[in-house]
């Protein structure tokens, strides 16, 4: 089972949605400001995906109106309150696998390899 964490009303959402409904991969979806996740599972994102300044969308509105103070978080503690405030920080979708596996982002191609679709499966 695929889960995939973001928001409602995001495009990029809700066209991973679409690719995983068309290649009928089983999934759930989780909106981040209707279910905030546990301190620990983002600190487990952090670790898979490379940190916390690769976890956030800096050209967000919400990022460039933070203050100065708010974008420079000096702890572990300090991101999770951050993003525990603002969800919406989070580059999205963030994409979950009962393999362990954690993605962010949506393109086609990297879907593709993601979930292994040939290219005959993907030409029907």
């Amino acid at each position: 089972m695929t889960t995939l964490y973001g928001l409602n009303n995001c495009d990029t959402c809700r066209k991973a949605r679409k690719w995983l409904d068309r290649f009928d991969v089983a999934h759930t979806f989780v909106d981040y400001r209707d279910s905030r996740q546990a301190p620990e599972t983002l600190v487990e994102w952090k670790d898979k995906l490379g940190g916390w300044d690769a976890m956030i969308n800096k050209a967000s509105t919400t990022w460039r109106t933070l203050p100065d103070n708010r974008r420079s978080p000096g702890s572990d503690a300090e991101w999770k309150l951050l993003l525990k405030e603002y969800p919406q920080l989070i580059r999205r979708p963030v994409v979950v696998t009962d393999d362990g596996a954690i993605t962010q982002g949506f393109s086609d191609n990297g879907f593709k390899q993601r979930f292994g679709i040939s290219p005959t499966k993907a030409a029907r």
